[in-house]
Order: structure tokens, then C-alpha cells, then sequence
């Protein structure tokens, strides 16, 4: 305990004291094992090194002489060694893939949150571009410019000549001119 705890009269003392310490396992470490362990049993390697170490095994125990086989033809010996391999693997794969599970979920939130700001920008975007249309449809175009600065120029030049009979042809230096 600290210091501070005993020292102070309005926390009560732990009374329970551990009997054995437990060990300190740095669960990310293990976890990395696990995973490695499990790549490497996923593998075709493995699966080939422990076929030539069953058949060494069981050529072994019938070929080699009586007195030098240790595992009789049960094979109970090496049932209890695949077992007990077979034991510790099972979780250690489990606790593999629920890492990867772990990190499965972290990537799919990231991703969530990606297509939401995407989706956010693409409305956006979408509302301007509505909104440059709609002030496009607003804005004179120069074609529609200079449409009207001709009309009023002939405008102009029809008030600015005196009334003329309608024989009358105007000067060619009064044509009008087409604007730029």
C-alpha cells in the first residue's frame, strides 16, 4: 500500500492481501504471438512439416526395432502430443481473429465516417451547382447582349432619321452595322 492511503483516516485499509502474485502478461504482445502463430499454421508449410513429423513419427514406432520404438502401434503417445497441440492452437486462432475482429470494426467505423463526409461534401457540391445554374439562367449571355445593343441601335438610327417616304433608301454611309 502507499503511504498516502495509510495516512489518511477516512480510507479504510484493504484488508485482503493476495496469496500468490499473478503473473504480468502484456496481452498485446501475446496477441501478436497469437497472430503470427496462427499465420504460420495457415500455411502450407506447416501443414506439410507436420505431415513428414507424423509419418517420421509413425514410420519410427512400426519399422524401427522393438526395443527402439517408444510409441506402440495405438499411437497413444502421439494422439496425446496432436491433441494437446491441437489444444493450445484452437485459442490461440480464436484469440487471433478476435484481434482481427477488433480491427475490422475500427476500419468499418473509419470508413463510415469517411462516406459520411463525402456524402456531406457531395451534397454540397450538389446544392452549388443548383445554385450556379439557377444564377446562370439569371445572367445575360453576350449573345443575348448584343441581340439587344442591335435592337437598340437600330432603335437609335430609326429616330435619329427624319421621316422618309418609304421608296427613299437610305445613304449606304446610314446602313447600319452589325455590332463586334
Amino acid at each position: 500500500m502507499s503511504d498516502n492511503r495509510r495516512a489518511r483516516l477516512d480510507t479504510p485499509r484493504d484488508t485482503r492481501r493476495p496469496i500468490v502474485r499473478r503473473p504480468s502478461v502484456d496481452a498485446d504482445a501475446f496477441g501478436v504471438f497469437a497472430e503470427s502463430f496462427a499465420r504460420y499454421m495457415g500455411t502450407a508449410k506447416f501443414l506439410l512439416w507436420m505431415t513428414m513429423f507424423v509419418v517420421a513419427w509413425i514410420a519410427w514406432n512400426t519399422l524401427a526395432p522393438s526395443d527402439l520404438r517408444f510409441d506402440e502401434f495405438p499411437f497413444i503417445f502421439l494422439t496425446l502430443m496432436l491433441s494437446l497441440q491441437a489444444s493450445y492452437a484452437a485459442p490461440l486462432i480464436l484469440l487471433a481473429q478476435n484481434r482481427q475482429e477488433q480491427r475490422d470494426k475500427v476500419i468499418a467505423e473509419q470508413d463510415r465516417q469517411a462516406n459520411a463526409r463525402a456524402h456531406a461534401d457531395m451534397e454540397f457540391l450538389a446544392r452549388e451547382v443548383a445554385s450556379l445554374r439557377m444564377s446562370v439562367g439569371e445572367v445575360a449571355t453576350r449573345d443575348f447582349l448584343r441581340s439587344e445593343l442591335r435592337g437598340l441601335l437600330s432603335d437609335i438610327e430609326d429616330l435619329s432619321q427624319p421621316d422618309a417616304p418609304d421608296d427613299r433608301q437610305a445613304p449606304p454611309d446610314q446602313v447600319s452595322r452589325p455590332g463586334p
